[in-house]
């Protein structure tokens, strides 16, 4: 269970999250038609897709073995046998009138997600993960007031992945959501692709007062960004609170949520499970997964977030927080990796991702596979703060530069704006001299126990060089002589 979060106006907000991920398969989860996107309407729907009679599904391979590989990270059951059923409801882009998908038995039961919201480390039980079928796709622009069916969609293979009422806040929730995005996305069974519709998350939402029953939970359904994840829930539990302090009650339903209005609207009463009539499906034989088959999947796992995040504490000596920053994607990791093997300096890599290079990237909407400034790159600008070739001023200014792609190496750039230390000892030997001389009160003032009149004497030896003295060495010649004196 994670901490819980401060209330809001006295109450405390209880929220779950259901999402659905796209697997990253070649073809539906029942059928061999294409599951790229973006083709013309109705264009990748073969019979079994449009439930023409006598067709039949048949389960796809891949989509079980992305399921395994999900159960296997969050640490949960990969059941040795699941069930498929048909759970029926009535839709315009449901073609069967039923979807196919996993009820009394999931093929992945448990596990949880590790994240961390600020600097504490949270995690978020699951309950499971279990495969279905997509439906279609009801199009209401462009139609003369009529409503078009895309059916391309029906058919692709989702894992819908279930948590437990865990989380206390909106910025928990979408710190989940982020986690859970990046481990399908890292893990290579979804892309990950909102826009598209390739990760959606369904908020179940309630609130209460401390050491109430669970309220009454209204769904907001298909947030495909994580923006809206939170502004949704935040309307929401305000919605909820408003309605309860005005003595009514809070009805189960299931609501959208609107982005220009930044509001939540009733669609229709919330159905329970037996709404459906969930039933075996009659065409598809129990799906049974011998442990031989897990550990295959096991072994062609890639390393998780999580080991190497341990990892990089263990033989780097990353604290965890920044461990774990840098594990936040496959792509942060393996720029991060590169970087660090360019200059040996792992801390000081970290600091300049979570810092400068993080900075930029989110300003301009851009990931680390973007970065105009390469892993090699960023690591010999490193090499030369560390060598106190340059401050970590100066390392600014060359990281500009490389950033607006002038073309030059760092050495270079270094050269061109007189960017290099002044490191010789003996040169700031003369200068050091010069300002005890000159600066007689402060040196005064130093000796009495004010600190403040040291660092007035190195300010003052900085401005001498024009900031191109070392300052570590400034700070250790200033204090041998006024200690000597």
């Amino acid at each position: 269970m994670s901490i819980k979060s401060p209330l809001v106006r006295g109450y405390e907000v209880v929220i779950g999250i259901e999402t659905h991920a796209q697997l990253s398969t070649q073809s539906k989860i029942f059928s061999g038609a294409s599951t790229a996107f973006g083709a013309a309407p109705n264009t990748q729907a073969c019979a079994v897709d449009l439930a023409l009679p006598g067709t039949l599904p048949v389960m796809n391979r891949a989509a079980v073995e992305r399921a395994i590989r999900f159960g296997l990270a969050v640490g949960a059951k990969v059941a040795p046998m699941s069930i498929f059923a048909r759970k029926n409801y009535f839709y315009p882009d449901l073609p069967k009138g039923y979807q196919i998908s996993q009820y009394e038995i999931p093929v992945v039961q448990g596990g949880q997600v590790e994240f961390y919201l600020g600097d504490d480390k949270r995690a978020v039980r699951l309950v499971r993960a279990h495969l279905e079928e997509d439906a279609g796709k009801s199009l209401h622009e462009d139609y003369h007031g009529q409503s078009g069916i895309d059916l391309n969609r029906a058919g692709t293979p989702l894992l819908e992945i279930v948590t437990e009422p865990d989380m206390r806040s909106s910025a928990e929730a979408v710190e989940y959501a982020k986690a859970l995005h990046a481990l399908v996305v890292w893990l290579g069974i979804c892309d990950g692709n909102m826009q598209e519709g390739s990760f959606r998350c369904d908020a179940n939402v309630s609130v209460r007062k401390p050491g109430e029953p669970l309220g009454t939970r209204r769904e907001i359904k298909n947030l495909n960004s994580f923006r809206f994840l939170q502004q949704a829930i935040d309307y929401e539990v305000n919605w909820q609170i408003d309605r309860l302090e005005d003595g009514l009650a809070i009805e189960q339903a299931t609501v959208l949520f609107n982005p220009d209005t930044g509001e939540t609207r009733a669609m229709r009463t919330k159905e329970d499970a037996h709404d459906y009539r969930y039933f075996p499906d009659p065409d598809l034989p129990p799906l049974v997964i011998a442990p031989e088959w897990v550990e295959r999947v096991k072994a062609g796992m890639p390393e998780l977030p999580r080991a190497m995040a341990e990892r990089f504490q263990r033989d780097d000596g990353l604290p965890a927080y920044d461990a774990t920053m840098m594990t936040q994607s496959l792509a942060f990791a393996r720029y991060y990796e590169a970087a660090r093997d360019g200059c040996r300096q792992p801390k000081l890599v970290a600091n300049w991702l979570m810092g400068e290079v993080s900075r930029r990237l989110n300003a301009e909407g851009r990931g680390i596979e973007d970065c105009p400034v390469a892993a090699q790159t960023l690591a010999k600008m490193i090499e030369r703060i560390a060598d106190g070739t340059i401050s970590n001023n100066g390392a600014k200014q060359v990281f500009d530069a490389l950033w607006s792609g002038e073309g030059r190496s760092v050495d270079e750039i270094i050269e061109a704006k007189g960017l290099k230390q002044i490191s010789d000892a003996g040169a700031l030997e003369a200068i050091i001299d010069e300002v005890i001389a000159n600066n007689a009160k402060s040196v005064e003032e130093f000796r009495a126990g004010k600190e403040k009149a040291f660092n007035a004497l190195v300010g003052q030896a900085m401005k001498a060089t024009k900031g191109k003295a070392n300052p570590v060495q400034v700070n250790e010649l200033l204090r041998k002589k006024l200690g000597a004196q």
